[in-house]
């Protein structure tokens, strides 16, 4: 079960860096003068965009305002503060279920 914590931990992990990647992200877009077609920030532009695409499709900008990394942000936190424990607590309950011969 060593490889399933692994796992969990790493995904943990990512969770927390793309959650910095989309802040700053968001904070470069108050910057007009940020150009997304140059390094770095087309990385950044191709990294969280696509994420964030998924958002638009349901709340598209309105007024100039784009409301998709709010919805962005709360389904990491979902998937980080209630999937992967939920995950982390069945996977212990198997365990303890079943325990190594």
């Amino acid at each position: 079960m060593d490889a399933l914590a692994l796992l969990l931990t790493t995904l943990n992990s990512f969770i927390s860096i793309y959650t910095v990647l989309l802040i700053i992200r968001i904070l470069l877009t108050w910057f007009p003068t940020v150009d997304w077609y140059k390094q770095p920030f087309a990385l950044l532009s191709q990294l969280t965009d696509p994420y964030l695409n998924l958002f638009r499709s349901i709340i598209p900008p309105l007024g100039g305002i784009d409301f998709s990394p709010i919805l962005g942000f709360l389904a990491l936190n979902l998937v980080q503060s209630v999937v992967l424990p939920s995950i982390a607590q069945a996977i212990a309950g198997v365990v303890l279920a079943y325990p190594a011969a």
